[in-house]
């Protein structure tokens, strides 16, 4: 499949994604941010948020800004970082900083944490949120 398709497929599939993610970032927005970690349903929603920030965030930087960098500059093979870098240099991203920290936070939220580590975590990833969510006014 060329990159045409791909990049169609890709942009499809992050239309949608920032759909729920938004949906999520409404929803966590109405919760409690102390919420106790027996509160199940509050965890769980949250926890929803979480995957649909990392999803988000993965199919925007692993794939459809990979396509667009490659569009750009069809022998790049650098690092995360260097995408990101080469990103901002052509004007895909505001923030190579923001997206990196964002990657971080998507690893971060693979772990198990517990507590405060998770609220601050959940909060983090809910302050850059817009930075994902603004993808909607690029497509």
């Amino acid at each position: 499949m060329t990159s045409g398709p791909l990049k169609i497929k890709f942009q499809n599939d992050l239309k949608k994604s920032l759909v729920h993610l938004e949906y999520s970032f409404k929803k966590i927005q109405m919760l409690n941010p102390h919420f106790s970690e027996s509160d199940e349903e509050t965890l769980e929603t949250f926890e929803s948020f979480a995957a649909r920030f990392a999803r988000s965030s993965d199919i925007f930087t692993s794939h459809y800004l990979r396509i667009l960098v490659l569009e750009q500059d069809p022998g790049f093979r650098g690092s995360f970082l260097d995408l990101l870098n080469l990103a901002e240099k052509l004007n895909l991203i505001e923030s190579t900083k923001i997206w990196y920290r964002i990657r971080e936070l998507r690893n971060i939220a693979a772990h198990e944490y517990t507590g405060d580590e998770l609220k601050k975590l959940y909060q983090e990833m809910a302050q850059l949120t817009s930075a994902i969510l603004d993808l909607q006014k690029k497509l």
